[in-house]
């Protein structure tokens, strides 16, 4: 079972959020799966700009690195996914409260223009995974000084 938490006021409640969603014109640039999303802790990722980057840092704990995948498909969306294992269970266990999730978890993110995709990299500290992807530098024109004729 599959709990999707939806809010429109909260960018990050979808897998790939797309203000566009559901508007009555085509939005071929929708990509929100939320079929492939589990209910695990919803992966709360933040992401901000630097200047000279775009920062992703998504809390993972109990994940070790090697259950994490991140890729840049479709040439320019951040992905981010991968799976906690269930503790396991010995036959003489009696649980009293469980709040920890596990399972699959899946997130997706449109990048920018300005993202420099062949250059992103990844490390995870503490169970949290920092995605790092470089900004390509603005380049403003030229002033062209233009003669004045009289």
């Amino acid at each position: 079972m599959s709990l999707i938490r939806s809010n429109i006021f909260d960018p990050f409640s979808r897998d790939l959020w797309d203000p566009f969603q559901g508007f009555p014109f085509n939005n071929s640039r929708s990509l929100a799966t939320t079929d492939e999303t589990s209910s695990f802790v919803n992966a709360r990722i933040d992401w901000k700009e630097a200047p000279e980057a775009h920062v992703f840092k998504a809390d993972l704990p109990g994940v070790k690195k090697e259950e994490v995948k991140v890729e840049v498909e479709e040439g320019n969306v951040l992905k981010i996914s991968g799976e906690r294992s269930r503790e396991k269970e010995e036959k003489n266990d009696k649980w009293h409260h469980v709040e920890r999730s596990s399972g699959k978890f899946l997130r997706r993110f449109r990048l920018p223009d300005n993202a420099k995709v062949d250059q992103v990299k990844a490390a995870m500290e503490n169970g949290v995974l920092t995605v790092t992807v470089p900004k390509e530098e603005v380049k403003k024109p030229a002033a062209k000084a233009i003669e004045i004729s009289g």
